[in-house]
């Protein structure tokens, strides 16, 4: 449970980081929060694979919902692009990931990880 509250916090600094270079545009005071925005990111990022989460499954999810949810947040805010065309996209992405999520997981993988002094018991005795 702990790697995915990381993982979300990683998510909304990434995000705020990102709109925070957009807003810096028009003024550069912004740019304090895209270096600490990115930074405490990837210390989150850090943790969440600290805590186990696959780099393939974190970082998929961790860059999936960026790009998605910046490019929501950058069309309310700034007035930015927002097609259907641009819709399918982030459909696509999220089913990759999930598919991405779902193999990271081998089959049969709830059996294994039965505790050990479980599977050792003899037959009769469970």
């Amino acid at each position: 449970m702990k790697q995915w509250l990381y993982l979300a916090g990683a998510i909304v600094l990434e995000v705020s980081a990102t709109l925070a270079l957009r807003a810096a545009n028009d003024r550069s005071a912004w740019l304090a929060l895209v270096v600490v925005g990115y930074a405490l990111s990837f210390v989150f990022l850090s943790a969440v694979l600290r805590q186990g989460m696959p780099i393939g499954v974190a970082y998929g999810i961790w860059a999936a919902c960026g790009v998605t949810l910046t490019a929501l947040l950058a069309a309310l805010l700034f007035g930015d692009a927002l097609t259907w065309v641009m819709g399918l996209g982030f459909a696509v992405i999220v089913a990759g990931v999930l598919l991405v999520e779902l193999g990271s997981h081998p089959p049969g993988a709830a059996a294994q990880s039965t505790p050990a002094d479980v599977r050792d018991e003899p037959e009769g005795a469970r």
